[in-house]
């Protein structure tokens, strides 16, 4: 697992490998390998026996990484087998109640109408937070001012202090705060409306249908593993995700416990790498 405990991506990490436990009848143990954005962990993963021992629960930052860093130390797409996606997340746009906006449309044309003077808050320069933001501004034709914390859950603290504007982050992040009325709750990402926070249109709804971007969590093995391993894998992970218990302890945590084929991961994947470079060249991202 790339990241350091205390995400729901070492929340599901830990939840998936209990059922897979009971099912396999041997140990599976979460290793947490945090670093360089996911990148050091992810490289651990592809350099390890291709023999299904050595597996990668990672997230969105998967195909993030490919934009950001020009000499990524792998491919996520030759260098990794994908097994399934286990989860996914909506994002959700949130503004400091004193900024004057209620609904998104109102949102846009305060940033058309003071552009790069609106600011949004993220965990760090190429973060899912940021550029989460960077593809909303892309989309509605907007410019804000980035302003970079250690972490989300700093960024949103300022948001809430009414120091900075505008942040978006995992529903998972941000619904106890729209609840509690500290931020407004201005669209989240997906099909339609979250039973978490029914109230918050849909970005389609909100008028922007061109926004769609959801946290997602998948599992994956190095490149050569054989395919009777992932299949076999492919097909626990399958039945744990299914467990009525994975499900509610995922929706706990604001996300959705779902499942897909290896081809379906990789596509996913594929189409992920492409909008997220896109969005990196188009916002000048550069990481020190």
């Amino acid at each position: 697992m790339p990241f350091v405990p205390g995400s729901f991506t070492d929340v599901s990490a830990r939840l998936i490998a209990q059922e897979l436990t009971e099912q396999l009848g041997q140990s599976v143990i979460v290793e947490n390998r945090g670093g360089a954005g996911g990148t050091a962990g992810t490289t651990a993963v592809v350099r390890a026996a291709p023999d299904g021992y050595t597996l990668l629960l990672t997230d969105t930052s998967l195909s993030i990484s490919p934009g950001l860093y020009p000499n990524l130390a792998y491919d996520p797409l030759k260098d990794l087998a994908q097994i399934s996606r286990i989860a996914d997340s909506p994002s959700l746009l949130m503004v400091r109640p004193g900024l004057g906006p209620k609904t998104l449309g109102e949102l846009v044309a305060l940033l058309k109408q003071k552009p790069g003077e609106l600011t949004f808050g993220s965990g760090g320069p190429g973060s899912s937070a940021h550029l989460a933001m960077e593809l909303l501004l892309n989309v509605t034709g907007t410019k804000g001012l980035h302003v970079p914390f250690r972490g989300v859950a700093a960024a949103i603290a300022e948001v809430i202090a009414g120091r900075v504007d505008i942040a978006i982050a995992s529903l998972a992040s941000g619904v106890a705060h729209v609840k509690a009325g500290t931020l407004i709750g201005m669209a989240v990402s997906g099909d339609k409306r979250s039973a978490l926070l029914p109230e918050v249109p849909t970005f389609a709804e909100a008028g922007a249908p061109r926004y769609d971007m959801s946290y997602w969590w998948g599992i994956a093995a190095p490149a050569a593993t054989p395919r009777p391993i992932i299949d076999r894998l492919h097909g626990e992970i399958v039945r744990a995700t299914e467990k009525p218990r994975l499900r509610d302890a995922y929706l706990t945590q604001a996300a959705l416990a779902v499942t897909s084929t290896p081809e379906e991961m990789t596509k996913h994947l594929e189409r992920e790498i492409a909008v997220w470079r896109e969005v990196v060249a188009n916002a000048k991202v550069t990481l020190q």
